[in-house]
């Protein structure tokens, strides 16, 4: 069996990867993230993923490299993670009571032969109608500093949430259904799938 690295320390990824069953390690990609405002924003989390692989690549000789990124889409515009108690109460304000793209890219890269795919996936969110003090209060908990688009759907911003359109995992940051079948391609054997 190769060896498997998920270039992310994002705890969601790595909860979201060991459901398949897969063995893997993580090495987290220190690849400083560019938006290209000129990219469509599918081809854009694409891009992005392909970064992060391509950053982990020399690390690893003879490996299947995992890769992500997760970003909002809102009225034209990519909103990543608020670092600011201010930036996510203003992210949560505009997402207030309407419906965003939560887009994920991901890159499966074997560091071996060279192989490669990316690809990427749409979940469609609605948010309640809030008031300005219950984001308020979701934002005093700290969820949301290091989350796209500033609220956790699996956390406590699941109460944000009116409905969901599409992958869950998706928009938890990951695709699982659409890596594990990218994996088949490289020879991964999914241990958990019999069938």
């Amino acid at each position: 069996m190769r060896a498997i690295v998920l270039a992310s320390s994002s705890p969601r990824r790595r909860e979201i990867l060991k459901k398949s069953g897969l063995k893997f390690t993580v090495d987290a990609s220190r690849n400083e993230e560019k938006v290209n405002p000129g990219m469509k924003p599918r081809a854009l989390a694409r891009f992005l993923s392909l970064q992060k692989a391509r950053s982990v690549a020399p690390r690893h000789a003879n490996a299947i490299i995992i890769a992500a990124d997760t970003f909002i889409f809102f009225k034209g515009e990519v909103l990543g993670k608020p670092h600011t108690r201010e930036g996510a109460l203003k992210m949560l304000k505009k997402l207030n009571g309407g419906a965003h793209t939560v887009i994920t890219g991901f890159t499966i890269l074997d560091t071996k032969s060279g192989k490669r795919i990316s690809r990427s996936a749409e979940t469609r969110i609605h948010f309640r109608r809030l008031v300005v003090k219950q984001i308020e209060s979701y934002v005093a908990t700290g969820e949301p500093l290091d989350k796209a688009g500033g609220y956790a759907i699996q956390g406590l911003g699941s109460v944000l949430v009116r409905r969901i359109e599409g992958d869950f995992f998706n928009a938890v940051g990951l695709p699982l259904t659409m890596v594990v079948g990218g994996l088949k391609k490289f020879g991964v054997i999914i241990p958990r799938i019999t069938c």
